[in-house]
């Protein structure tokens, strides 16, 4: 496994729960991450996950993040958590927090080496910026970095339906080197719960960067119904 960092920033589209059960699974499989997130993406984990976490935090506290049982952040989802992840294959790698004006941090120059950057769930404020790269805060600008330096970005989308503007732009995206990896789940294995649909999307992303993980069955295989 590289000891490189992977990049992940949340910002203010629905769907906060792909992107905390995401957290959950990089943080469990010991990936380094670097992370930060809009103030819109605060106020939708507020609203959909209950979680308050301050903006101004660089120390990265599981709890806060509803990763431990002090705050569980599936307690708006569900009346019962997701699945385990097993036990950790990796040690706890580091996880460090930038606040989205920080654009003195790492992840805002090329000459910082990741593995990658994910935006997830991706606002389509936040495509629009990384598409012009209008660089006005710290999500964009690393987007843009990962952009140049030919670095794997994915860009995962909450939107129904989609404007012209919007599919343009997911289309631009794409012919820049990114990875547009909309929240769409699919239902060929064996969907029982929520869980099945969050971790779908989440099992997709992690396969981009060759992550291992054992949240959904793979088409062909034995399914959950089995």
């Amino acid at each position: 496994m590289t000891d490189l960092p992977l990049v992940l920033a949340m910002t203010g589209a629905s769907g906060a729960g792909f992107a905390i059960r995401l957290l959950q699974c990089l943080h469990h499989a010991g990936i380094p991450l670097q992370l930060t997130f809009s103030d819109p993406a605060l106020q939708v984990l507020r609203t959909e996950l209950g979680l308050h976490i301050d903006p101004c935090r660089r120390e990265f506290r599981p709890q806060d993040f509803g990763l431990t049982g002090d705050s569980p952040w599936w307690q708006r989802l569900s009346d019962s958590p997701p699945p385990e992840l097993g036990p950790p294959v990796h040690p706890a790698a580091p996880v460090q927090v930038y606040a989205v004006n920080d654009l003195c941090s790492p992840i805002a120059s090329g000459s910082h080496l990741t593995r990658g950057m994910i935006i997830c769930p991706c606002s389509s404020s936040t495509l629009s910026a990384v598409v012009h790269a209008t660089a006005s805060n710290l999500i964009h600008r690393a987007a843009d970095v990962h952009l140049k330096e030919r670095r794997l970005l994915v860009l995962v989308p909450r939107e129904t339906p989609l404007s012209t503007p919007q599919l343009e732009n997911m289309a631009a995206a794409s012919r820049y080197g990114a990875t547009v990896l909309p929240a769409s789940p699919g239902w060929y294995h064996g969907v029982r719960s929520l869980y099945d649909l969050i971790d779908f999307v989440v099992a997709r992303i992690l396969d981009q960067f060759g992550i291992p993980h054992q949240l959904t069955s793979r088409w062909g295989a034995p399914g959950k119904e089995e």
